[in-house]
């Protein structure tokens, strides 16, 4: 089994709708996925939990499929969304000065892939 691990750092809406899409299409297929939202892409994070905003419904599906892995701590309290990450009840990784790291997902055999 394939074992990718989405670091997705870009806040831009249009580009982090394709790491929801990619994540879903991959875990479609069977791969292990895991999405970590690091930089700008943290602040995203309030706004794509709004109903009926775009690519919120993404946003959900991959919420659900428990796809979203980690969300970086120092970028989102830089940000200023740690509260709403807390509040979404998402899982923050902070083993890197603050950051998650793509080193512990490669000594797990993942891949990376980064937006």
């Amino acid at each position: 089994m394939r074992k990718i691990a989405i670091f997705a750092f870009n806040g831009d809406p249009m580009c982090f709708v394709h790491v929801l899409l990619n994540a879903l299409d991959m875990n479609g297929k069977g791969w292990d996925v895991k999405l970590v939202i690091e930089g700008s892409a943290t602040k995203l994070i309030p706004e794509l939990d709004k109903e009926g905003v775009p690519f919120s419904e993404l946003y959900r599906k991959v919420r659900e499929a428990g796809l979203i892995d980690c969300v970086c701590k120092a970028c989102s309290a830089k940000m200023g969304v740690l509260a709403d990450v807390d509040r979404q009840n998402l899982p923050v990784c902070a083993e890197l000065k603050g950051h998650p790291s793509m080193g512990r997902y490669m000594d797990e055999g993942f891949e990376i892939l980064t937006f």
